[in-house]
């Protein structure tokens, strides 16, 4: 896998990483794993990941690697109710 980054992103992690006596990708990997824990629990950005997941651009296993299997369950048994009342709306139509 590559990564691409401006290079005075990659300048600070390589100074933090000597301040912390680890390399550049535990820096990064650092990083990126705190990021997506905190995006996990923004209501907005939640909401967002709903949305994908209800409109197929990402998967179940997707789901539940962005917001954990319980959350992700949830959505889950929402979307199926959200279908179903579609099918229901449409052949009442």
């Amino acid at each position: 896998m590559q990564f691409r980054a401006p290079n005075r992103l990659i300048d600070r992690a390589d100074a933090l990483a000597a301040v912390l006596g680890e390399d550049r990708t535990d820096v990064l990997v650092t990083a990126l794993r705190e990021y997506l824990q905190d995006a996990a629990h923004d209501d907005a950005l939640t909401q967002e990941i709903a949305a994908a997941y209800y409109d197929d651009e990402i998967n179940f296993e997707q789901l539940k690697a962005l917001v954990g299997a319980e959350e992700a369950a949830n959505l889950r048994v929402l979307k199926q109710q959200l279908d179903e009342d579609f099918i229901d709306e449409v052949a009442d139509a």
